[in-house]
């Protein structure tokens, strides 16, 4: 008998250590890749599959009036699946039931109008002005007497920030903070800055300088930056333009550059470095009919630049809009991008998409793509700089741009969500 109870005690025992581990890392890794809210077009309709143990239940009081679910509206299937069609734009609410029991997880459903964009791959130029003066540097003073001091670095300032504001003198360039401390004659300053996004003051007594008797605070900056990159989409309606798919960053400090304003700027390609496992390959361009910009820069973003074009005079032979597609309708599997080489005009290239992160907040690291198209492959390695931007397309429909080369591997990179994109550059309003 005594025997038959332990036997017993073990069986239970090992029964809760296997549900307590199934649940801790089987469901819980299930229920993870569910996402928390997801965006869903008039006139589209999915699928929500809901493997074991968990099953979808209706909670919304106002569903039938925004989605058309399948019969009841207030069941869901046997395998806890559900179709959704879209009625009206609106918002509902779903719950995700372990064993249809316990709840979970409450999933937003957001339906909104469908958005169409016109797919980029253009190469274009990018000229961007400084909100302030980027400080890329702190120097040494050596003043009157011979002495050196580092009066910048004494008052706390550092590589990175950002100098906005000089005695509330909104600064404009590097040639405005040298005349404004010229002028100083040598009496102390209030700078604003800004760090992490977050302002701060400090206090400086201008040095005269030995070697040209000018007031100086011992500050590098940088105003103003340019560069390469391919456009991702436009936007007809609006006129709105995305590119990039991320920031760009100072090349000494890596800082995010803050936009006062900028220009998108027609460019050609000139010449091609093929990638290399651990050396990033690159494509070279110059900027041409500098005098008559196509766009006005109005974002830098770690999602990418943002804007508005004020026409669309490339020759573009995808310039038909395409529907965009949202993470949840985005599979593994072929699709192909839209990019300017050698030749100086769009080219379609076959890529694969091999792995979709599902997220919840706005990354630039949504997909891997590994390019298979054995012409790209010939002709650049694979995923190069410059090639940012551009966008990624999967059953006629856009679903994101390329952002980052992965260094040991040309042939592979990462996408961004183009939901994102378009959120970004403030068309996606739920409300229009």
């Amino acid at each position: 008998m005594k025997i038959y109870r332990k036997l017993k005690t073990i069986t239970v025992i090992s029964l809760s250590i296997f549900f307590i581990g199934f649940f801790s890392m089987g469901v819980l890794g299930l229920i993870n890749k569910i996402p928390t809210e997801f965006n869903i077009s008039v006139g589209d309709e999915i699928m929500l599959q809901a493997q074991f143990p968990m099953k979808y239940s209706i909670i919304s009081d106002n569903l039938n009036k925004i989605l058309e679910v399948n019969e009841p509206y207030s069941q869901s299937n046997e395998d806890g699946s559900l179709r959704l069609k879209p009625i009206t734009k609106g918002s509902a609410d779903l719950q995700v039931k372990i064993l249809g029991l316990i709840p979970y997880r409450t999933v937003k459903v957001n339906v909104i109008p469908k958005i169409e964009v016109v797919p980029g791959g253009e190469s274009i130029g990018v000229k961007l002005n400084t909100d302030g003066a980027l400080i890329i540097g702190l120097a040494d003073i050596v003043d009157e007497r011979g002495n050196s001091q580092s009066i910048a670095a004494n008052s706390g300032i550092k590589i990175g920030d950002t100098l906005i504001k000089i005695n509330d003198i909104k600064v404009k360039n590097a040639a405005h903070i040298s005349e404004i401390i010229k002028n100083s004659n040598g009496n102390e300053v209030t700078l604003t800055l800004k760090r992490n996004d977050k302002e701060f003051k400090a206090n400086v007594i201008p040095i005269q300088s030995q070697e040209d008797g000018q007031y100086r605070l011992g500050l590098w900056v940088r105003d103003k930056t340019a560069g390469v990159g391919t456009l991702s989409f436009f936007h007809m309606e609006s006129g709105k333009f995305g590119a990039l798919g991320h920031a760009i960053t100072d090349v000494d400090t890596g800082a995010l550059l803050s936009v006062k304003n900028g220009e998108i700027i027609k460019s050609k390609v000139v010449s091609i470095e093929e990638g290399k496992r651990g050396k990033p390959g690159e494509i070279r361009g110059v900027f041409y009919e500098i005098s008559n910009p196509i766009g006005k820069l109005e974002k830098n973003t770690p999602l990418g630049v943002y804007g508005q074009l004020f026409f669309n005079s490339f020759d573009n032979k995808y310039k038909k809009p395409m529907p965009i597609a949202y993470q949840h309708e985005i599979k593994e599997g072929p699709a192909y991008i839209l990019t300017t080489l050698d030749h100086n005009k769009i080219e379609k290239f076959d890529v694969e998409i091999t792995k979709v992160n599902f997220q919840t907040k706005a990354e630039a690291k949504s997909m891997i793509i590994k390019v298979t198209d054995k012409n790209l492959l010939d002709r650049t390695g694979g995923i190069i700089q410059g090639m940012s931007g551009s966008p990624i397309i999967q059953n006629d429909k856009v679903v994101g741009a390329i952002t980052h080369v992965l260094v040991n591997d040309p042939t592979k990179g990462y996408g961004i969500f183009i939901e994102w994109m378009v959120s970004e550059a403030g068309i996606n309003d739920k409300n229009r």
